[in-house]
């Protein structure tokens, strides 16, 4: 009688779940070897893929083969196969709708704090702002959508960063670098760690003066986010004191958890979410 090795077990999991949820299971192990793929960095060796995944090179092979002539993959001259172009526009279109989708509860936020209201996502080794909602002082903060920066100098790469294992933050720093984008700004890895150390212990994270001289940052991650995702409020440093940050990090924190709550939904789509103000009111 066949016995089944512990490699096979991913996959044998796999195939439980496809046939326990009515999947297709093609479908199920080629997403999974994409996202595979982007924990690796984006790029990978088919032998890499069959030890982390559990299935056999042949089934790899084949759903690598699927993938490169549909432009999801390409196959590099070394034979490693990487990320191909056709995942940015509906990486960059799901972003947008999330962007979309967020504004409502970044409303809130403007609402019950008084300042600008941001989403963003990690999108590789760097932040990318999707939405924002500004401030109705006449001195506000304003990050253009669609903007990208590095990790170390903001709130929100913080907040994204902070349950990252530690070699995995000092490889992503080793990629970036860490210029300073003001005399405030953390330039050390050692540095950046403590203070990600500091984000685990408050339960949030701050950007003093980092990117911007005279300007201050709080930010929280939507825990179980399926793509990593933080909210934060920017403003002016004589605004966003330590006093005001003690009524703001609760606002943030609820507001995180209510977004994980409506992702976590099953069966719930985000475009039918209803506009939480509008939920408070009622």
């Amino acid at each position: 009688m066949p016995t089944s090795s512990a490699s096979d077990a991913p996959a044998q999991a796999a195939a439980k779940s496809s046939a326990a949820s009515g999947g297709v299971q093609s479908l199920e192990r080629a997403f999974d070897l994409l996202e595979r793929m982007a924990d690796a960095g984006g790029e990978v060796g088919l032998s890499e893929l069959s030890a982390s995944s559990g299935l056999p090179l042949p089934t790899i092979h084949r759903l690598m083969r699927t993938l490169v002539a549909c432009g999801y993959v390409r196959q590099q001259s070394n034979r490693r196969y990487a990320l191909g172009p056709r995942l940015i526009r509906l990486g960059e279109s799901s972003a947008r709708l999330l962007g979309t989708w967020a504004r409502p509860y970044l409303a809130r936020l403007v609402e019950e704090t008084g300042e600008t209201a941001n989403m963003a996502l990690l999108d590789g080794d760097e932040i990318v702002y999707v939405a924002q909602v500004p401030s109705k002082h006449s001195m506000r903060m304003f990050t253009e959508v669609g903007r990208r920066v590095l990790p170390h100098s903001t709130g929100v790469g913080k907040a994204l960063l902070a349950h990252t294992p530690d070699d995995e933050v000092r490889s992503l720093l080793a990629r970036t670098g860490m210029p300073a984008a003001t005399e405030k700004t953390i330039t050390t890895p050692d540095g950046f760690l403590a203070a990600l150390e500091e984000v685990r212990r408050i339960g949030y994270a701050v950007d003093d003066n980092e990117q911007e001289i005279g300007v201050r940052c709080l930010a929280v991650s939507v825990p179980n986010s399926p793509t990593a995702a933080a909210i934060s409020i920017s403003g002016p440093a004589g605004r966003v004191t330590e006093a005001a940050t003690d009524k703001i990090v609760p606002v943030l924190q609820q507001v995180a958890r209510e977004l994980s709550e409506v992702l976590a939904s099953s069966g719930r789509s985000p475009w039918g979410v209803p506009d939480p103000r509008a939920v408070r009111s009622a």
